[in-house]
């Protein structure tokens, strides 16, 4: 089922919330924050590849889950800054909780560029998004169930959702600014 109206998720404020989470939880030195305001999320962090290479911002845990199987993407609006960027999504087993199971965590992913300057419309259709353990892929026959989504996580990392090496990685300074999540059909 799908449907012909979007659904804002999140925009401004309502980012409030969402916190970082870097490398360092693996011995890496790069560090960021995450701060909501009228713009949006601001992700402001100092971007280091040795010893990890990440950094990210995520959404506090959805509870109840939020149930998206009436929409078929996410639509991101934002102010980026040239490089790419993963979409990383957390979604709960009600039958087995295997995916709690699993150390680092099963994430469904998906990266998407972004523009050098000014605001632009990102759209992840969910039939993009693969599923992933610690930045690598898992080769397994898995479907993506948009009914339990727990967790939203946007990252910058050397590392590709397949596995391999982000051509669109930099290291430095990074800024971006998401001003509006949606769902869209």
């Amino acid at each position: 089922m799908t449907s012909s109206a979007s659904l804002l998720l999140v925009s401004g404020d309502g980012f409030s919330g969402w916190s970082a989470l870097n490398d360092t939880i693996m011995g890496g030195r790069s560090s960021g924050s995450c701060s909501a305001g009228s713009a949006g999320l601001v992700m402001e962090s100092e971007v280091v590849e040795e010893g990890g290479g990440f950094v990210s911002c995520r959404s506090p845990e959805y509870a109840p889950p939020l149930d998206l199987s009436a929409y078929g993407a996410l639509e991101f609006e934002l102010e980026g800054d040239g490089r790419r960027y993963k979409l990383a999504i957390a979604c709960g087993d009600r039958v087995t909780g295997a995916a709690e199971l699993i150390p680092g965590g099963l994430r469904w992913v998906a990266e998407f560029s972004t523009q050098a300057s000014g605001i632009s419309r990102v759209q992840i259709p969910f039939s993009r998004l693969t599923a992933s353990v610690r930045a690598r892929p898992l080769g397994l026959p898995l479907r993506f169930d948009a009914r339990r989504i727990s967790r939203l996580q946007l990252l910058h990392s050397k590392f590709n959702d397949s596995g391999g090496l982000n051509p669109g990685f930099r290291a430095g300074p990074l800024r971006l600014v998401v001003r509006a999540i949606r769902a869209i059909p």
